[in-house]
């Protein structure tokens, strides 16, 4: 698996931050490859909730089914999503507080398909990709939160 964890400092409590960044219509607000949610279970978050996201790497667009494994609203969010060709991710939300406002980490890990020669494809293919797309999705989360569109 590939890791990519970047983190931000966002100048608003953890809750509020958790808020904006855990609600599924949101996303493509601020996720940079988050093309649309093409669906997502009804209610509150909870563990098992599911979620569709059409998403774009590359100018290639796919497909990836997420569920909710692990929630300690406003700390902690784990997703574990499946893509195509058995591909697979996890993202991980981790908000702390920090002076008046929050620390947000983000670490997401892919696994490609095709075991290693598809980890070497992916490499040649996607480059530093994933960490400057996981910064500037930040960048924007930060933004959004900042200017009070939550």
């Amino acid at each position: 698996m590939s890791e990519v964890r970047v983190s931000i400092e966002i100048d608003a409590p953890p809750g509020e931050v958790f808020t904006a960044a855990m609600e599924p219509d949101r996303t493509p607000d601020w996720v940079t490859i988050v093309l649309r949610v093409e669906g997502h279970d009804d209610g509150e978050l909870r563990e098992g909730y599911k979620m569709r996201q059409r998403l774009c790497l590359r100018g290639v667009p796919f497909t990836v089914e997420w569920e909710l494994t692990e929630l300690d609203a406003p700390r902690f969010a784990r997703w574990e999503g499946k893509g195509p060709a058995r591909s697979k991710a996890i993202t991980e939300n981790r908000l702390e507080p920090h002076g008046d406002g929050t620390c947000f980490t983000y670490t997401n890990e892919f696994k490609t398909p095709f075991g290693p020669l598809g980890r070497v494809a992916a490499g040649a293919i996607m480059g530093g990709l994933p960490e400057r797309e996981a910064t500037a999705s930040l960048q924007a989360l930060k933004q959004l939160v900042e200017k009070g569109s939550t």
